[in-house]
């Protein structure tokens, strides 16, 4: 493990700070705390620095040499709507909020790169330091974007991490191609006509249609697509009826849909409608069907990948970075910068997944080990790809 001097000596201090963000985790949107505090930070180390962008979003700029070549570094700052269950001195203050997917633990990373970029400058070129609110399920990287990002930042290439329960601490997963899937979204009702569940014939029951629904969904990926393209169609919600002896007027579900193209976005979209209107035919029910666009596939493009990879190597050792993993049918948002601009999205390993070190588990914690690892990452990286 080779750990930047000057990183190690900002360990403690790092480590503090982490755990102040977990104590006070703030929502989509409403990071106004953490944000404040990223600025403040950012200022005091006499970084440039530009608050309100995607409403709650900061970016810092570090400037150095005479290059015109620019490169971003972004860090997620949003908490979760849930329960923290742990009971260690910086457990969440906020009842029904919890940093259960690290994000203070790469907001802290960032923050760590950009005191050591700012001291040491050995670089040619521009940093963008980029702090996104709501990366958790709210588009905050949309937002960030609409607002101007990359007209106001203009950068070549833009990179994320995020660490990785499961993967051994310290270890990085880095992906050629797709590495986080898109997460599409769906509602179906189904209009019968109620009657007493005595009398049947009288009214039009919409549940064996919902039924019949469900099963023939299953099909869509098996028999849609591609056997080699992965995909996911769940069904994860269905509600009818309020009584035992009425069959109700109508039934609902809905459910999730997972891809890495938007080619398969479509075609599973329109099977979806196609098996929805042949039901609806063949149960005499009304259905209507919903599908909603979500957060696009997170796809890195190969070089920069290959870039990281080599200096991910360089900070964990050559037998400590993966580039063989699956990716994850999980989502991120970071997918729209990289829909923008040429770049990759990387995991660091959290250290054993079982129990409570999960993603979005109660009893998750970021592994303060990794700060160190993180920051050199994100040193090195820059200093690589604007090598003077």
């Amino acid at each position: 493990m080779q750990i930047i001097d000057a990183v190690k000596k900002q360990h403690a201090g790092l480590t503090a700070l982490r755990r102040d963000i977990h104590a006070h985790p703030e929502l989509a949107f409403d990071e106004h705390r953490t944000a404040e505090l990223v600025a403040k930070r950012l200022e005091a180390a006499g970084i440039e620095t530009h608050r309100g962008i995607g409403r709650t979003g900061v970016v810092g700029v570090i400037r150095a040499g005479t290059s015109a070549r620019a490169i971003g570094l972004r860090a997620d700052m949003d908490a979760l709507p849930m329960q923290e269950r742990n009971t260690f001195p910086h457990h969440s203050r906020h009842p029904g909020r919890m940093h259960a997917c690290g994000h203070d633990g790469h907001t802290t990373m960032l923050l760590g790169a950009a005191q050591y970029l700012a001291e040491h400058r050995d670089f040619d070129g521009t940093v963008y330091l980029i702090f996104q609110p709501a990366e958790e399920g709210d588009g905050g990287g949309r937002e960030m974007i609409e607002d101007g990002l990359f007209e106001r930042f203009p950068m070549d290439a833009v990179f994320g991490l995020h660490n990785w329960p499961g993967l051994p601490a310290g270890s990085f997963a880095v992906h050629s191609g797709p590495v986080m899937a898109s997460a599409d979204r769906f509602d179906i009702e189904v209009m019968g006509h109620g009657a007493h569940a005595a009398m049947p014939h009288l009214g039009v029951d919409p549940l064996p249609a919902a039924a019949a629904l469900v099963q023939a969904l299953q099909t869509v990926v098996s028999r849609t697509l591609d056997p080699l393209d992965a995909a996911v169609v769940s069904v994860t919600q269905m509600h009818a009826g309020e009584a035992y002896n009425v069959i109700p007027d109508r039934a609902s579900l809905c459910g999730t849909v997972r891809a890495f193209s938007s080619e398969n976005q479509s075609r599973i979209e329109d099977a979806m409608q196609r098996i929805c209107q042949g039901i609806g035919t063949a149960f005499n029910v009304n259905i209507r069907f919903t599908y909603q666009r979500g957060y696009p596939a997170t796809i890195n493009a190969a070089a920069e990948a290959a870039v990281c990879a080599e200096v991910a190597r360089a900070v964990a050792g050559p037998d400590a970075v993966r580039t063989d993993l699956p990716p994850s049918m999980g989502a991120e948002d970071f997918a729209y910068f990289l829909q923008q601009k040429p770049g990759a999205y990387v995991w660091l390993g959290n250290g054993p997944g079982e129990g409570g070190c999960t993603l979005h588990n109660p009893h998750y914690d970021f592994n303060d080990a990794l700060i160190p690892v993180g920051v050199s990452y994100w040193g090195r990286l820059v200093e690589r790809l604007l090598a003077s």
